[in-house]
Formats: structure tokens, C-alpha cells, sequence
């Protein structure tokens, strides 16, 4: 099972990714060690805003992909929901 999750940074920014354990890849993003992305190790605390589940890792990316396209107020409805 794979997850697209979507995090806000405290920057107010949002990050896109996936994973199979969204919590875990939360604990890494906000840890002080080098498994979270390098967009968000200066942008801490991250907080999840949204996630939604896909059932291979090939649909995952798919769904990544779209949604780094979208615009920022598109993201934000996202978050919203």
C-alpha cells in the first residue's frame, strides 16, 4: 500500500510526496538525521495537510506528479479537504 501525502512546511510551503508509511516519513522529515528531503531539513516543523492512498507505487508517482503541477491555491484546496 502507497500513500501521496502532501505536508506544509513552516514556511508556509507545501511538499509533495510518497511513501508506505506516511507517519514514519513524517518522523524522518522532522528528525535531525539525513532521511528526510533536503527541501524540507530547513523548513521545519512539517505537519501533514493531506494524504490519500494508491495502490502500487507506479500509481503513486502518477499521482505525485499531477499534483507537484498543480498550482499553489490547487494544492491548497487539497490540503483543505
Amino acid at each position: 500500500m502507497w500513500f501521496v501525502y502532501i505536508l506544509r512546511c513552516a514556511d508556509n510551503s507545501l511538499y509533495t510526496g510518497i511513501t508506505t508509511d506516511v507517519e514514519r516519513r513524517i518522523v524522518e522529515h522532522n528528525g535531525n538525521n539525513k532521511t528526510g528531503s533536503k527541501y524540507t531539513r530547513v523548513k521545519r516543523p512539517v505537519i501533514l495537510v493531506y494524504k490519500e492512498q494508491a495502490k502500487t507505487r507506479s500509481e503513486a508517482l502518477k499521482r505525485e506528479r499531477i499534483i507537484k503541477r498543480m498550482s499553489h491555491k490547487e494544492k491548497e484546496a487539497l490540503a483543505t479537504v
